[in-house]
């Protein structure tokens, strides 16, 4: 039983762990490559969608369920933003800037190393959005 016990109050301080650790916007506010590609724990894509692409994904992505700007503003022309899973709080950060009449767009998890395919499904999700508005 006293092991159920330790178990149980590691497995609590992961998950605080995962809620509460602090995201570092240097590490995460970062230029994205402006590379198109899918990896194990993230996406990258670069999107041809003129001037304002930038204005209307960040209200696309401000209106995203459990998803938050973390830095930068639209003004900047880049922004960063961090999305946590329903469950257990996992966080993703995308980062999204203008260049020129693209978007470069980068999501990635910051936990494991893989993401089970949760960015593509939302970076997917908001581009369709973003090219229906």
């Amino acid at each position: 039983m006293y092991w159920i016990g330790v178990l149980a109050f590691l497995g609590l301080g992961f998950l605080a762990y995962i809620r509460l650790a602090p995201s570092t916007i240097e590490r995460w506010h970062v230029q994205p490559s402006g590379r198109d590609e899918t990896h194990a724990n993230g996406v990258q894509r670069r999107v041809a969608i003129g001037q304002a692409g930038l204005h209307r994904f960040d209200l696309i992505a401000e209106a995203d369920p459990r998803t938050q700007r973390l830095a930068g503003s639209v003004e900047q022309g880049m922004v960063t933003y961090i999305t946590r899973s329903r469950m257990v709080g996992f966080p993703d950060y995308t980062t999204v800037m203008q260049a020129g009449e693209e978007l470069l767009i980068h999501a990635r998890s910051r936990f494991g190393r893989r993401d089970f395919g949760a960015n593509v499904e939302r970076i997917t999700r908001w581009l369709e959005a973003l090219t229906a508005y």
